[in-house]
């Protein structure tokens, strides 16, 4: 059976969702073609012969560009099964039923996609090859069964929207994806460029922030990927050219008796390879006796979702940590010699334009000006469906009603000027990033906008109007690729 599976973006990394049911479907057998339109152009022959075509929705700009994208797929193929797969399908569910996806799969998605295709051929009884009948003239009845959802105890047919079953993972394979090189780059202080490469050692995660798109499918839980699998694949991508890692886990310190025996074995492997990782604030505190393992195996930063300075938003938000907690990571970091890269939700109903401005002093207070990309001072929380967020009253108070367009509850701030302002800073970041201008002069811009916005002169604007515009240049290692939801 011929299978395509698309991804349409996932922040310039080499698609972890792609690789690694490509190598679940090749070891049954099956044809697969990856594309990362992203990178790659669609190719047409192969989603014509298609009898199963999956969209990978890790997250919420994915999830648009693919609904966007799926009418131009029907055209090529009216024939073959639909199926979308990653944290954004099942929480979209409803609305890709009706748009017609047949298949809807969250959580440990691999070995249900293999289920889907082995069911297939089954029924079938082909291949599914050009010129053979659709899936959905010859099996009615089936795929009917599927758009609903399943049973309590699905049978290996019928795969669960969401599924946390522990997997054996299967080493990736990266074949048909577009090149290393062609991808995100990091950015040295000496203006070295190195090839990234993208893994993922473990998915889910224990908390339950109510922002975050994971907990509507993990509910806490966390799965994590066999040290071997992990390892053979990162080899695998260092023949390939790569330079250093990034871990797409959404904490790696999840699980800390994985994390740190991985990287160990890793650089005892790869001694002069460099790699990047993501660890809240919470496990930052708790599991700081691991972060000078993390600097001595070759880690340049650790992102951080610290998401507000303002301690009652931190507690609406449910992140367990304080403005405190996070200042004490800043010192730590100093301290053990670490790059931490801070990621906010500048934008929330909560924020004031008094608060705004506490987030760009405490960040130039805290000389973390270039640790943090641009784009983030200027995003706007997303509710999407299923959002834990929706358990606040004050929340409820304010969405309309769901956008299926935009996959989120629309929401207005009380004050006007605060909405204006995050999108005055939107461009603000477009243009500066468009001119290539240093993460400082973009910061100072953003400064401008934020004391304008409250009717207040900021008393250092003379100093950087009167400052040559100088072009953009590391002074911290970061990825070059701006990071989006």
């Amino acid at each position: 059976m011929k299978v395509v599976l698309i991804s349409t973006y996932e922040m310039g990394r080499q698609p972890f969702g792609l690789a690694s049911p490509a190598a679940w479907l090749r070891e049954s057998g099956a044809d697969v073609t990856c594309v990362d339109v992203s990178r790659q152009p669609l190719p047409d022959a192969a989603v014509r012969d298609a009898g199963l075509i999956a969209f990978y929705v890790p997250m919420h700009t994915a999830t648009r560009l693919a609904i966007a994208l799926l009418p131009a797929v029907r055209e090529m193929n009216p024939r073959a099964c639909v199926c979308f797969y990653g944290l954004y399908a099942p929480m979209n569910e409803s609305y890709l039923r009706r748009v017609g996806v047949d298949f809807i799969l969250g959580g440990e998605f691999e070995e249900s996609l293999a289920a889907i295709v082995k069911a297939l051929v089954s029924r079938n009884g082909a291949s599914f090859s050009s010129g053979a009948k659709a899936p959905n003239q010859l099996m009615p009845s089936f795929l009917s069964e599927l758009k609903l959802r399943p049973p309590k105890n699905p049978t290996p047919e019928v795969p669960p929207s969401i599924s946390l079953a522990r997997q054996k993972f299967r080493i990736p394979d990266r074949s048909g994806l577009a090149p290393l090189a062609s991808y995100a780059r990091l950015l040295m202080p000496d203006g070295e460029s190195r090839t990234v490469g993208y893994t993922e050692a473990s998915r889910g995660c224990r908390h339950l922030c109510r922002h975050c798109p994971i907990v509507p499918v993990y509910n806490g839980v966390f799965r994590i990927i066999d040290r071997d699998v992990v390892l053979e694949d990162i080899r695998r991508q260092v023949a390939a050219g790569a330079q250093h890692i990034t871990f797409g886990d959404p904490d790696f310190f999840n699980g800390i008796g994985h994390a740190i025996p991985l990287v160990e074995a890793l650089h005892r492997e790869f001694p002069r390879l460099t790699y990047d990782v993501t660890i809240k604030v919470e496990h930052l505190l708790k599991h700081q006796d691991g972060l000078p393992i993390l600097r001595d195996t070759g880690c340049l930063f650790v992102t951080s979702a610290v998401e507000s300075v303002d301690d009652a938003v931190l507690e609406k938000l449910a992140k367990n940590h304080t403005r405190a907690d996070f200042l004490r990571v800043i010192e730590l970091f100093r301290e053990i010699g670490l790059t931490l890269a801070p990621t906010f939700v500048a934008f929330t109903p909560w924020t004031t334009l008094e608060a705004y401005r506490d987030l760009l002093e405490t960040i130039r207070r805290a000389d973390l000006i270039e640790n943090v990309p641009p784009i983030q001072f200027a995003i706007r929380l997303l509710i999407p469906a299923g959002s834990r967020l929706l358990e606040l009253s004050d929340i409820r108070e304010i969405v309309e009603p769901f956008d299926e367009e935009k996959l989120v509850y629309p929401w207005r701030h009380a004050n006007p000027r605060v909405d204006a302002l995050c999108e005055r800073l939107q461009q603000v970041v477009h243009s500066g990033e468009k001119m290539k201008l240093p993460r400082a002069r973009i910061f100072d811009h953003i400064e401008e906008a934020a004391y304008e916005a409250a009717g207040r002169a900021h008393t250092d604007l003379e100093r950087y109007h009167t400052m040559p515009i100088l072009a953009s240049r590391a002074t911290i290692p970061y990825l070059n690729e701006p990071w989006y939801c």
